[in-house]
């Protein structure tokens, strides 16, 4: 029974230093940076120990700083049920926001809110709720670009960051690695080299990148070349050696004498302790862009901006400022030359972690950031783009679900689809008016067609058929001048509008609707009187009645298609008062017309007015109404044509 006991408490003595052991091993290796060794480490005290605070809080660690914070959620919610505080709540908020858990999400960062008095954690926490709020209301940025995974160049390592230049894509990858990156298990990545036409890639003959050779035991990523093609920086950084720096940095190499040099230590990255990286290039080469946590920013990374030197070195960085960066990590920057800005944020309003944006300048010369939208988001890491034809196709890179591997490369196209055309096909048939008969085809006139502002959309002159073909516009005003020597010219209004079928019920892409209108002209004779129908006056007297006012209009526009006529305008009365009454009365009809004419813009050098009375009846000895009506007219004629 002794000895029973004495096992039992010498196996209980070795379990407890066991341990020990482990816990300091973990602590060593979460300190060390080796976060993925500390994760499996602390589990193996989970296993045993499943309330063990140290465990959960150093997994929970483990996973958010080697952006893996979707799978601290289990282990921040046990510090929050056995000793709640503000980090651990807003850490599982963070957590169950990259899982798009919203209403927990928020749940978890308003309870956050009760364990702090600090007014920037407050702030901070209130921010990623109004994020949670904005973030459900995003529209796509280019609603027709599909994003499609480029399975054939992709690993089940990381593969990312793709540029390209000069006919070759540069990307970075964890193929033929030589180790793993103790942060987060995956393999350390080199860069490697293919050919490229545009999107398609030469997955074959993919290599490591040849300019100079990649090392081993250390991550290499994060490639941009400069418009000529003369300077490659990339990071560098994550090494295990004592010997080696510290932290990632931006290196450089340039083209000299036939080959590249030997990548060295770029001045601007400042403090051996400090991150740098995710370069890129303006569209002409003055400007270096990339991403640091170097202190003085708004938040855990910002993107800054570094000018060319003399000395062909960058220098002078410049953070972007608040309106880009944020509390949270902006990486990845890509400038566009017209102005647009490009950039991966967690801590701008999205769908999950890492997502792209752009920055632009609105109608009012302000600068606005806009999340591209779910067809180019997910509620994982979404970063890095780079086009290949600005703004319509290039790649991406994301660890989003469905990949081949860990970080994959994406590329996208504009696949708007092509609009539905429909050409409207107008046949204006020109005609001469003929006394009793119907009206006859008229050739070679000049038939123009002007578009709503004035501007001429076609033109030529009628065939044997009195034809002229236009092709016109749906939903569109347009006015129609047809003219020949010898008759009036004339125009008249015509409209597509309501003539076309709704497009989106059409299936073909093209489609052609034919209508017909035509135009009619009178023959222009010196001398030859022609009535005017409907100019109506009320007994006994003169005034333009509205009725008038139509008919006289069409004179008005008659005139002003032939500007180069003048007319006389008579008025006629019956014969059923005196000749002095009738003469005087039709004068001051014949005037008010004439008065009429002149108030609507034709000038009062090219009218007459002429009153005749009842001296020129068409039907003497008139017995009915409808003869009085006839004998009772208002006519005009050209009397000058002006060369």
């Amino acid at each position: 029974m002794k000895n029973h006991f004495f096992w039992i408490c010498l196996l209980l003595l070795v379990g407890v230093s066991s341990c020990k052991s482990l816990q300091e091993k973990g602590k060593d290796q979460f300190l060390s940076g080796q976060y993925q060794y500390a994760i499996n480490t602390f589990s193996q005290i989970l296993a045993d120990d499943p309330e063990n605070k140290e465990a959960n809080q150093v997994i929970a660690e483990s996973y958010r700083l080697s952006n893996r914070i979707e799978d601290a959620g289990p282990y921040y919610q046990k510090l929050t049920d056995e000793d709640p505080t503000f980090e651990s709540y807003y850490r599982l908020g963070l957590s169950l926001k990259a899982q798009d858990k919203v209403d927990e999400a928020k749940e978890a960062f308003e309870k956050a809110k009760g364990y702090t008095q600090d007014e920037n954690f407050l702030a901070e926490t209130q921010r990623q709720l109004e994020a949670i709020k904005l973030g459900q209301g995003i529209q796509n940025y280019w609603p027709y670009h599909e994003l499609i995974n480029y399975k054939d160049l992709n690993t089940s390592g990381p593969d990312y960051a793709p540029v390209v230049s000069e006919d070759f894509i540069y990307f970075t990858s964890g193929r033929q690695a030589s180790g793993l990156y103790p942060a987060n298990g995956s393999p350390y990545t080199k860069i490697f080299r293919a050919r490229a036409d545009g999107l398609k890639v030469d997955v074959a003959g993919a290599q490591p990148l040849p300019e100079y050779k990649n090392e081993e035991g250390l991550n290499q990523a994060a490639i941009a070349v400069s418009p000529d093609g003369n300077t490659i920086i990339y990071a560098r950084g994550n090494s295990t050696s004592d010997k080696d720096l510290p932290e990632t940095a931006l290196f450089v190499s340039y083209f000299r004498g036939g080959g590249f040099t030997q990548p060295i230590w770029m001045p601007l990255n400042e403090d051996e302790t400090w991150w740098n990286s995710t370069p890129a290039f303006s569209e002409d080469g003055s400007e270096l862009y990339f991403a640091s946590n170097r202190p003085g920013g708004f938040g855990g990374i910002d993107l800054y901006k570094a000018t060319k030197l003399a000395n062909s070195d960058f220098g002078n960085p410049v953070n972007l400022g608040p309106n880009i960066n944020t509390p949270g990590n902006e990486l990845f920057p890509r400038p566009m030359s017209d102005g647009k800005f490009f950039f991966s944020s967690d801590g701008h309003p999205g769908y999950g972690k890492l997502d792209l944006f752009v920055a632009e300048k609105d109608a009012s010369g302000a600068q606005v950031i806009k999340n591209l939208g779910e067809n180019f988001n997910s509620l994982n890491d979404d970063f890095s783009l780079f086009f290949t034809v600005y703004p319509k196709a290039g790649f991406i890179s994301s660890n989003r679900e469905g990949g081949v591997g860990d970080d994959d490369i994406y590329f996208f196209e504009d696949k708007t689809p092509k609009p539905k055309i429909i050409n409207v096909l107008l046949n204006v048939y020109a005609k001469q008016r003929v006394a009793g008969g119907e009206d006859a085809v008229l050739e070679q006139a000049r038939v123009v067609l002007y578009d709503s502002l004035s501007k001429q959309a076609g033109g030529d002159f009628s065939n044997t058929n009195g034809r002229v073909r236009f092709t016109l516009t749906p939903d569109a005003d347009f006015t129609i001048i047809a003219s020949k020597s010898g008759y009036f010219s004339k125009s008249i209004p015509y409209s597509t509008k309501g003539k076309t079928p709704d497009i989106s019920t059409l299936i073909q892409d093209v489609t052609n609707i034919t209508l017909d209108t035509t135009i009619v002209l009178d023959q222009l004779v010196l001398d030859r009187s022609i009535v005017l129908e409907n100019i109506y006056y009320d007994l006994d007297k003169a005034d333009i009645r509205v009725d008038a006012a139509v008919e006289l209009n069409k004179l008005v526009q008659i005139l002003k298609d032939n500007p180069a006529i003048r007319i006389e305008l008579s008025s006629h009365t019956d014969d059923r008062s005196s000749d002095d009454y009738n003469q005087a009365l039709s004068q001051r009809r014949a005037q008010s017309a004439v008065d009429y004419m002149v108030s609507q813009g034709i000038a009062a050098d090219r009218l007459v007015a002429k009153g005749y009375g009842e001296s020129q009846q068409i039907i003497k000895n008139a017995k009915t109404e409808e003869e009085h009506q006839t004998n009772r007219r208002t006519e005009f004629k050209v009397i000058e044509i002006k060369e």
